[in-house]
């Protein structure tokens, strides 16, 4: 097969381990500068160009998309789409879960386990959003934050309302949710491929750190799941529309609640805390599933 991978840093762990994987199994894949991709729209002939010269075509491919660049980075990936490549993850997939209020929203209509969630525009609405989500403590987070970055704990009600009023005065979105103390600072990473759980671990926040990333310092570690935490997993994913990505998961004492879906999860930390070849089992995933045009969105929407 032949596999396209859009991605900005071809050095990192993820990558190479993907291209490590599917060339051992005799695939060729190219990793191809998201930024560098120029979209080409013509009637009837949806092309990509890469460094000034056209595509040819690709049986499949992965799209390792940074948050910095979702929307240029979802254009690029609708290309392939409507040119007939099958794509691991769908744009539209992607695109939902890199809004968090939506995938949030998708969730909570399908009955998963959510912490309190409430979202308001207007900044006189802060203390009332606190109280809605049974704070203070809360949750503030920006709508398309990552790794950690945009995420405050407020511990008081004039605190937290002061928070929502900056960011809201910046013109910037944000969502509120409860605190799940219980947590004591650490999450469950769920890695779904597939519709199956294939590994997961525990990230415990550094020292005084209630976010548990593993950009921040956080370990990892491996953890046996429960089968509520494993059901949970797997219907996130499947409601999100992801064929692969990582559900972060929360403790809580009414049960496992979503804090995220992350449709690029990094393999590293996952791979080293559970022993498991993540990548060969995607790749293999891939093998068994691309076809020319078995796209369900077609790229639209």
């Amino acid at each position: 097969m032949k596999i396209a991978m859009l991605a900005r840093n071809a050095n990192l762990y993820s990558h190479q381990r993907l291209k490590d994987a599917a060339e051992t199994r005799g695939h060729t894949l190219e990793i191809l500068n998201t930024t560098r991709c120029t979209v080409n729209i013509a009637s009837h002939r949806p092309t990509v160009m890469y460094n000034g010269q056209t595509l040819g075509t690709f049986d499949a491919v992965i799209p390792r998309i940074g948050a910095s660049i979702t929307n240029y980075g979802l254009a690029v990936l609708r290309q392939f789409e409507m040119a007939g490549t099958w794509p691991l993850n769908e744009s539209v997939a992607i695109g939902r879960s890199r809004d968090k209020l939506r995938s949030t929203q998708i969730m909570a209509k399908h009955g998963l386990g959510l912490p309190l969630t409430a979202y308001a525009n207007d900044p006189k609405q802060a203390e009332a959003i606190i109280k809605a989500v049974n704070g203070p403590p809360v949750v503030i987070k920006l709508l398309e934050g990552t790794q950690g970055i945009g995420v405050v704990l407020a511990e008081t009600l004039k605190g937290g309302a002061s928070i929502i009023e900056a960011f809201r005065g910046a013109n910037v979105n944000i969502m509120v949710q409860e605190f799940i103390k219980e947590a004591g600072g650490s999450d469950i990473r769920c890695l779904v491929v597939g519709g199956k759980v294939v590994a997961a671990m525990k990230r415990q926040g550094a020292e005084g750190e209630f976010r548990s990333n593993l950009h921040r310092g956080g370990t990892a570690q491996l953890i046996k799941i429960t089968p509520e935490e494993r059901s949970t997993a797997v219907r996130a994913a499947k409601h999100m529309g992801l064929n692969v990505c990582g559900v972060d998961l929360l403790r809580s004492n009414h049960g496992p609640v979503i804090m995220e879906v992350n449709s690029s999860p990094g393999l590293e930390g996952i791979e080293n805390a559970t022993g498991k070849d993540i990548a060969g089992q995607i790749i293999e995933f891939i093998e068994a599933n691309a076809k020319a045009g078995k796209t369900r969105t077609k790229g639209k929407g």
